[in-house]
């Protein structure tokens, strides 16, 4: 684990994380009126748990290594509350909820970082 893993720990996988929630959140209220399309989200938790493993795992130091592919961030189907004639399975009120959830949790997590690069920058500095 070098030095930034350690002074930013899941921080930056974590807004990177929130980042592709947004771009799933946006498509599902793009196509809330496409017939038959089915809602999709990301298992946050999941997905940062895959990341913390990722951090973890020994990096690859030869062309003989293999990667193993696992899926990243696996994309769940939403349950709709009441489904509706054409399959979509988009609710707009329950997209608009999770993507001011998910804003409000980016920038928590944008407001830690900052946080602790100013801190990193103020013992460079020595003050």
């Amino acid at each position: 684990m070098n030095t930034i893993d350690r002074l930013f720990g899941v921080s930056p996988q974590a807004l990177s994380i929130r980042s592709q929630r947004f771009e799933v959140i946006s498509a599902n209220l793009a196509n809330a009126d496409t017939p038959g399309y089915k809602a999709r989200d990301i298992d946050f938790s999941r997905a940062l748990r895959w990341a913390e493993d990722e951090r973890a795992a020994p990096a690859k130091t030869s062309f003989e290594h293999f990667e193993v592919d696992d899926a990243k961030h696996d994309l769940m189907y939403r349950q709709p509350f009441q489904s509706s004639r054409d399959g979509n399975t988009v609710e707009t009120e329950q997209e608009h909820a999770a993507f001011m959830d998910n804003a409000i949790r980016y920038q928590a997590s944008l407001n830690f970082l900052d946080g602790r690069i100013k801190s990193v920058l103020l013992a460079l500095r020595g003050e």
